[in-house]
């Protein structure tokens, strides 16, 4: 799986947000050693549009977004928004660029400030940059809290911890679109909510998205929410992108190994039915401080060979608009069943 190249970005310029070959490491204190978080990718975000971004846990997508936030800065690649290469801007050039790019976190009861009043969170972005008059900006508070949901004269006054999750990410919303972004980092902003509250955030998202021209970044684990609010989908294992494409392709035909497991993997609103697994997935994640050599995968891929050990695989598309990095690809022209497999392929050494 996981592989490098940027044949699924699109021509330079039509894109608001194009990352290319995206490094982010950590390093270990102490030892030499150093956590690879991402490892190279490239994708891009047209105007207007939301890319879902989707993995399983410690996959390097919330890393991601947060390397475009430029925290922490990458190691390395290219991260253009706007025409603007921000991951070479600093200091006051940098701090501009902020207002455009804004983020909703995952925890929404954490990412507001306790102490603080719900129409001081919300305005303090424009209190920063000083837009508009004291007035102005309060009734831009009003208009963002009562779009977002909230009632203003109820709410205003009050504290974060006097609300529920749902009305804290609710407020979170109304506070990431105040300086009025281009683009919102979306860090599984649900994933952290009841059932019935997911649906209610999501359905505000798209509203707010179509009321102010936003474009978002959507960061999830779970593919069934990602596929109701993504214009195209990018898969994540292990600090690389095994696949990208339409929500709809990817999930009625996966080319990934990797995809086909998470897609198997999705609860059936039955309760007699059971998942059943992808065939052969199973192992470990290897760890981040010394991944496997090759398809990153290919330790758990039940259609790994000996070249998946040794040469990684490049993304390349396998039917129109749908991309993927894998040596033995499930659907696609160049879908084919792996040679017979040599012992211990899938798990040769790194």
């Amino acid at each position: 799986m996981a592989g490098t190249g940027t044949a699924h970005l699109r021509a330079p310029g039509e894109a608001l947000l194009r990352v290319e070959e995206l490094v982010v490491e950590f390093p270990v204190a102490g030892t030499t050693q150093k956590v690879h978080a991402v490892s190279g990718i490239s994708l891009d975000v047209l105007p207007g549009e939301t890319l879902g971004l989707v993995g399983e846990s410690g996959c390097g997508k919330s890393t991601t977004g947060r390397a475009v936030m430029q925290l922490p800065r990458p190691t390395g690649g290219r991260i253009v928004f706007d025409g603007v290469e921000v991951s070479a801007l600093r200091g006051e050039k940098l701090r501009r660029t902020r207002p455009r790019l804004q983020m909703i976190f995952q925890d929404p009861i954490s990412s507001l400030n306790p102490r603080r009043k719900i129409s001081d969170i919300v305005a303090e972005g424009l209190n920063i940059w000083k837009v508009g008059t004291d007035e102005d900006r309060a009734v831009r508070v009003r208009e963002l809290l009562e779009a977002v949901g909230i009632d203003p004269d109820a709410a205003g006054d009050r504290r974060p911890h006097e609300f529920s999750g749902g009305q804290c990410q609710r407020i979170s919303i109304a506070r990431a679109v105040a300086t009025e972004p281009k683009l919102i980092i979306c860090d599984e902003p649900v994933s952290a909510l009841d059932v019935s509250v997911q649906a209610q955030i999501l359905n505000l998202l798209e509203d707010m998205k179509a009321r102010y021209g936003l474009t978002l970044v959507f960061i999830a684990h779970d593919l069934a929410v990602v596929k109701n609010v993504s214009d195209r989908v990018a898969v994540m294992y292990l600090g690389k992108l095994c696949e990208v494409g339409r929500p709809d392709d990817i999930y009625a035909e996966p080319a990934h190994p990797y995809t086909a497991a998470l897609l198997s993997a999705i609860p059936v609103p039955d309760p007699t039915v059971r998942p059943e697994p992808a065939e052969g997935v199973g192992g470990e994640v290897p760890s981040p401080l010394d991944p496997p050599s090759g398809c990153r995968f290919r330790t758990r891929c039940p259609r790994a060979r000996d070249v998946c050990a040794q040469v990684e695989p490049e993304i390349r598309e396998v039917r129109p608009a749908h991309y993927v990095a894998c040596h033995f690809p499930l659907v696609g022209d160049q879908a084919q069943d792996p040679p017979a497999v040599s012992a211990g392929a899938s798990t040769a050494s790194r």
